[in-house]
């Protein structure tokens, strides 16, 4: 059974419709989509606890040119922070470990 979805309508600045509907368009989604994915994100984000700087260290590391312009296309085109990318990959991995750790 597909989910019941409702109409959601509001006049923003027209500059940022326009970042919008570029993001949008770049991403390959329908409009739909990608608001749905826009809201859903900014609501998951929103949930997260929050870093400060007190409790954070930073990780910098080098790669070759090509691939670097290919991981920028791909958060370009994902509408995805740097950031926000490399956490999600930390989290995956360490929750993959833990699992495999468990089965063992």
């Amino acid at each position: 059974m597909a989910e019941k979805t409702r109409n959601l309508c509001a006049e923003i600045p027209e500059e940022l419709h326009s970042k919008v509907r570029q993001r949008q368009n770049e991403s390959g989604k329908t409009l739909s989509q990608y608001m749905t994915w826009l809201i859903t994100t900014f609501y998951e984000m929103e949930d997260k606890p929050k870093m400060s700087k007190e409790n954070t260290r930073t990780v910098a590391f080098q790669v070759p040119e090509e691939l670097f312009e290919r991981f920028k296309e791909y958060l370009s085109k994902h509408g995805i922070k740097q950031n926000a990318f490399f956490l999600d990959c930390i989290q995956r991995a360490l929750a993959e470990d833990a699992e495999a750790g468990a089965n063992e």
